[in-house]
């Protein structure tokens, strides 16, 4: 998968755990929590739905890397392979 289809996955992932979010302005660089009303549950949804839909297993100590927008797709573009 591409950056971008890779960035819409997140898109769709969150949109399915949180549909009353806006989320056609969210900013690559900000933590997802600072723009996003998500609670640990929610990001634990997030992590959940990966594994469920394209089995990739984000390790606890990896969760980090998906704090933003950008980061989850540098972190998750290697894992998505095709």
């Amino acid at each position: 998968m591409s950056p971008e289809e890779v960035r819409q996955v997140v898109i769709d992932i969150i949109a399915d755990i949180a549909p009353d979010e806006e989320l056609d302005n969210l900013k690559d660089d900000v933590s997802l929590r600072e723009q996003l009303d998500l609670d640990s549950m929610d990001f634990l949804d997030i992590v959940m739905e990966l594994r469920k839909r394209y089995k990739i297993e984000v390790p606890a100590d990896d969760y980090p890397q998906l704090a933003s927008l950008s980061s989850c797709v540098s972190y998750l573009t290697p894992k998505m392979v095709q």
